[in-house]
């Protein structure tokens, strides 16, 4: 379904961020945004767990946003989360608090897939796309580079510094001098090697910054005349030199310094500077796009059927080496089972039958690593590769279904109360094990209905007898189903 009104909602490591734009053609004009300084990254303790004060100010905002959100279609809203929901330990425990508070799903999105997101966002914005950029977004607890030409990304990485990080870590008691700054500077500096090269290689014709930090600086040079316009190597040095003199963010005299900005900025400054430094820069140019207006767009890309997630899987099917006539075979067998038993998913586009259709294609990538226990491979490569367009509980989901594809159902770990998941699997299942001769000939007809307790199947007894090892199977598969407290009933019709 395609929405005239669609919203991004960004749970970043500093700010959480709504985005409401209005869809024209190919475009999105932005209609309204909201701000929250959420500091999430702060409240992250050593032990990489958010503690309470944190989890709240999240859901205070989230809550504001709610408002804000009445009335939306659940498909016109995609909320993302990054970073310090990446790393920390009791991530799912906010997660549904503030699904609950938000009144909508909250994805985990990977380093990389918000890379991929924020440029998106910043190609959107560019007067000149066709140039080669260098995007650099320093946010709470992470910074992302690309390198990319019009809305194509070339390079894409996400190193785990960030401007509130940084700051808690080098300056914690607000105190800066040229010592502790030199230390965040030099500890950017070793993060970056690690990629500057290749991105020297690849080049670029401008350099672009994007997000709260190079914001805040481009608006600190501009107002105080340390720049005339962008943020400058020169402009950086001078309000370097400021916060050296004021020993402190909180007593720098200069103008343009919000509230929200003082506990980020020394260290948002740090890794400002040693990007210029190790990508040897004087220059950078500021746009507004960033994560939340490439969340949008990435939604229109949907539902435009230009899913960055059907390139995606196609990709691992080459890359893995895939059967594909094998997959086709098992992907239609689930989907008509699919459909006799949830009539809803014959709908264009319904999130079932994606996903079915998805694990049925990926079902065997891990065949390329070893057939025997392929399903484990296979399922492990789902849940750890870099796959864009996925968000981390996507890939979990298809990971979880890949590997409870064959074999033992106690593998099987769907989220709690997730009847559809099980739906999903048992016609994976059934699917697999109909198809596997591996051949063009029709398998086993079968009629699949739901019962109180599982399922029940409906097969012909003389074509049954014909086939005693699908029969042993089917035999089998009702086992599995009994292991778990389900059924699976064989009804034999003559």
């Amino acid at each position: 379904m395609i929405y005239d009104v669609i919203a991004a909602v960004d749970l970043g490591s500093n700010s959480f961020r709504l985005q409401v734009g209005r869809i024209s053609g190919d475009q999105i004009y932005p209609l309204d945004g909201l701000k929250e300084s959420v500091r999430l990254a702060a409240g992250l303790t050593a032990d990489k767990t958010l503690d309470a004060e944190s989890q709240q100010r999240g859901l205070d905002a989230l809550a504001r946003f709610a408002e804000r959100l009445r009335g939306f279609e659940p498909g016109a809203v995609r909320a993302v989360a990054t970073n310090t929901l990446r790393v920390a330990k009791n991530a799912s425990q906010f997660l549904e608090q503030a699904e609950a508070v938000l009144g909508f799903p909250i994805e985990i999105i990977a380093g990389r897939e918000e890379a991929r997101l924020i440029y998106l966002g910043v190609a959107h914005t560019l007067t000149n796309p066709q140039k080669r950029q260098l995007v650099v977004d320093i946010g709470g607890g992470s910074t992302e580079f690309i390198i990319g030409e019009s809305v194509k990304p070339i390079c894409l990485d996400s190193l785990y510094m960030g401007c509130v990080s940084y700051s808690l870590r080098f300056f914690p008691d607000g105190r800066v001098d040229k010592r502790s700054f030199k230390d965040a500077e030099l500890a950017a500096r070793r993060e970056l090697q690690g990629i500057v090269q290749t991105y020297r290689e690849t080049g670029w014709d401008e350099a672009i910054g994007s997000s709260g930090t190079a914001k805040a600086i481009v608006d600190l040079l501009e107002i105080n005349k340390f720049s005339e316009h962008d943020i400058t190597r020169d402009g950086l040095e001078q309000l370097r030199n400021e916060l050296f003199r004021a020993g402190d963010v909180a007593s720098m005299r200069v103008q343009g310094l919000r509230a929200d900005r003082l506990l980020p900025l020394p260290g948002g400054l740090a890794i400002m500077s040693a990007v210029f430094k190790e990508f040897n820069l004087e220059r950078m140019a500021f746009s507004e796009g960033a994560l939340r207006l490439g969340v949008l767009y990435d939604q229109l890309g949907r539902y435009h059927h230009e899913d960055l997630r059907e390139v995606t899987v196609n990709n691992f099917m080459q890359r893995y080496h895939v059967d594909q006539r094998q997959a086709a075979r098992v992907g239609n067998a689930a989907f008509e089972l699919l459909q006799a038993l949830v009539p809803a998913v014959r709908e264009d586009g319904n999130p079932a039958a994606q996903y079915l259709a998805w694990s049925a294609r990926l079902h065997e990538i891990g065949i390329s690593v070893a057939h025997t226990g392929y399903h484990k491979h296979s399922a492990y490569i789902l849940a750890n590769a870099d796959m864009p367009g996925f968000s981390r509980q996507e890939q979990a989901r298809l990971s979880r279904l890949v590997l409870a594809h064959r074999g033992k159902l106690e593998r099987a770990r769907p989220k709690k109360d997730e009847a559809l998941e099980w739906t999903l699997l048992f016609c994976l299942r059934m699917a697999v094990l109909l198809n596997r001769s591996r051949d063009d000939q029709a398998p086993l007809a079968i009629i699949p209905r739901v019962t109180a307790s599982g399922f029940e199947l409906k097969v012909s007894a003389a074509a049954l007898d014909e086939l005693p090892l699908t029969a042993a199977a089917l035999e089998d598969e009702a086992k599995q189903w009994a292991a778990v407290g389900g059924e699976l009933s064989i009804r034999r019709e003559e």
